[in-house]
């Protein structure tokens, strides 16, 4: 009997809704990735018969804990800690920590779900997993998050190794905490586990270009996209959200390629800087002083920086949404047409909402969804995983270009599968399908677990 993909994919959505409620996100992505499948299902019915989508909607393991620790004043504070396992089917589970105090479950279910199929297309192998803590780090002393890293760490290290779960910084957590987790870890388990967890400093099992990957490898699936239109970047007007390693790193290969970026964001508002922002000044102001973006507008003649309205109402050629989930709206999408955006690429995860993704493909924007065009940080994070195992350190110049040609594999990845279900151009479905069928395959090799 044949298979139904629009009804099955009807109720397996039914279904996510029942059983998650109120994790909005959550279904949002997945919500995505179903309608995705459905030519997937309709051209291999075997998939559906063997229920893999059921399976893969629902993650392996979920972990929540109590994560207690002392201020400075030797104040008690109680803070959530969250680690889901969702998919192993291709290696072990990979992905980051955030620290972001409004953090909750659905947050990161809807992160991990996400990172099955980045990290399938990758073409490395690891599977998928994401976590974190509904803590702030902002304001804190080194010793406070010291501490708060060391007590997390104490119950998440039962649940981690190279061959088992491997995290990776996120919002808020970088080489400072990776080192304190990493530390904890050693002194728990009495093992340097180098792959254990990555982002690591390089002299001691790190990998170069980590730092740079999810901003230089967004820039990189861009050229690809605009490549496959004959265009280039150079010359495009371009604007990001967000300031910090993603768009900081981002701006830096852009400018490199030729592009000139003209504006950036942070919390407290936006900056525009027609001449070309300087990047020196702004990672002095960003990764030294720890400051605001009005500090460079006061710094640098002709920039502006306004706390009304938005970095999209900035007429550009190129806009990367590198902040947080959906962060540009239909509104903003509306804005960016009218101003003649030729692309939009995510740096960040879901960052685009989506009525904002219908407005951009209705208007032939060349779109780049997060699962392909911010995938380098992970697939960076994988090869050092590759370092440490051979216990080896690649030069910057071999890391980058690893992580160029991972980029470029993505991108093709993406137009085939998009070709082959009958919906050229279209990048989500393209990613979707491509990521699903190298997950789906592996399960059914492994049969049912």
């Amino acid at each position: 009997m044949p298979v139904d993909a629009s009804s099955r994919i009807e109720a397996v959505y039914a279904d996510v809704l029942r059983r998650n409620p109120g994790e909005s996100e959550f279904h949002q992505a997945v919500h995505e990735v179903l309608h995705s499948l459905e030519p997937v299902l309709r051209k291999r019915p075997e998939y559906a018969e063997a229920k893999l989508v059921e399976r893969l909607v629902e993650p392996e393991r979920q972990v929540l804990f109590r994560v207690p620790w002392t201020d400075d004043a030797g104040e008690v504070h109680v803070n959530r800690g969250f680690r889901v396992q969702f998919s192993s089917a291709l290696g072990p589970y990979k992905g980051g920590l955030r620290f972001v105090p409004d953090l909750g479950l659905g947050t990161v279910k809807f992160l991990a779900f996400e990172q099955i199929f980045k990290n399938a297309l990758t073409g490395l192998g690891i599977g998928a997993g994401k976590g974190g803590a509904d803590f702030d780090p902002k304001g804190r002393s080194d010793a406070e998050v010291m501490r708060f890293c060391q007590s997390f760490m104490t119950e998440l290290y039962r649940h981690l190794g190279d061959h088992t779960d491997v995290p990776a910084g996120d919002i808020n957590v970088g080489g400072r905490e990776i080192g304190y987790l990493f530390g904890q870890y050693k002194r728990l388990t009495n093992r340097f586990e180098a792959g254990v967890l990555t982002g690591k400093g390089t002299g001691w099992g790190g990998s170069h270009a980590r730092t740079e990957a999810t901003g230089y490898g967004t820039v990189h699936f861009v050229r690809e996209m605009l490549a496959s239109r004959g265009e280039d970047l150079a010359g495009r007007r371009v604007v990001l959200s967000g300031s910090g390693n993603v768009s900081l790193f981002a701006i830096e290969k852009a400018q490199e390629l030729g592009a000139q970026v003209i504006a950036c964001s942070d919390s407290s508002g936006y900056l525009v800087d027609e001449a070309g922002l300087d990047l020196d000044l702004l990672k002095e102001i960003k990764l030294e002083r720890r400051g605001r973006l009005d500090t460079y507008a006061e710094a640098r003649t002709g920039a502006r920086f306004s706390t009304q309205g938005s970095v999209y109402d900035v007429a550009c050629d190129i806009a990367l949404p590198c902040a947080t989930q959906n962060e540009l709206t239909e509104q903003h999408a509306v804005v960016l047409v009218k101003n003649g955006v030729k692309a939009v690429a995510e740096g960040a995860n879901m960052p685009c909402t989506p009525y904002a993704v219908e407005v951009l493909r209705e208007a032939g924007v060349l779109y780049g969804p997060g699962k392909a065009a911010n995938a380098g940080g992970v697939a960076t994070s994988a090869l050092e995983m590759q370092q440490n195992a051979a216990r080896d350190s690649w030069p910057f110049e071999q890391a980058e270009g690893r992580l160029a040609a991972v980029m470029r594999d993505i991108h093709t990845q993406c137009v085939a599968a998009a070709e082959e279900f009958g919906t050229p151009d279209d990048y989500v479905l393209g990613a979707n399908a491509a990521g699903f069928l190298r997950v789906a395959d592996a399960m059914r090799d492994q049969g049912v677990v």
